[in-house]
């Protein structure tokens, strides 16, 4: 069985396992457990109500892709604020989350040279609220 929770903190625990954040008093959080355990998490931060930064992390192979998640984590921004935007970022060799940004949608938007944690390029990626496939109907 798999619940969407909302708690922060297990959340952001959960994503800090995967890459470095920087926890911020207004970052907010979706988890997808299975078990009792999460799975997946999505954490926000650095809304300025216009764009908000979206940080996603899942175990390996969890199966945790689904519709329903999907819409409450583009839901949240896009329907609950009413973002305009919401960016994440990746480092340049990181292909499988490229390729994960991508097939969700987002769209390359900016290139940091040299600004990632070893020197390599950051790539920043962005989809905007009308282009969102899983807010259509809500």
């Amino acid at each position: 069985m798999k619940n969407i929770t909302y708690e922060v903190a297990p959340v952001f625990n959960f994503v800090s396992q995967f890459f470095e954040l920087n926890p911020s008093s207004n970052m907010k959080g979706i988890g997808l457990e299975r078990d009792d355990k999460l799975i997946a998490g999505v954490l926000y931060d650095d809304w300025n109500s216009s764009n908000i930064w979206m940080h996603v992390a899942a175990l390996p192979n969890s199966n945790w892709l689904n519709r329903d998640y999907l819409r409450a984590c583009f839901g949240y921004p896009f329907i609950q604020l009413n973002a305009r935007r919401v960016s994440g970022w990746v480092e340049e060799d990181n292909k499988e989350a490229r390729r994960f940004d991508e097939h969700l949608g987002f769209k390359q938007e900016a290139v940091l040279k040299k600004a990632g944690r070893f020197g390599q390029d950051v790539i920043i990626y962005a989809m905007f609220k009308e282009e969102c496939r899983f807010i259509k109907g809500m």
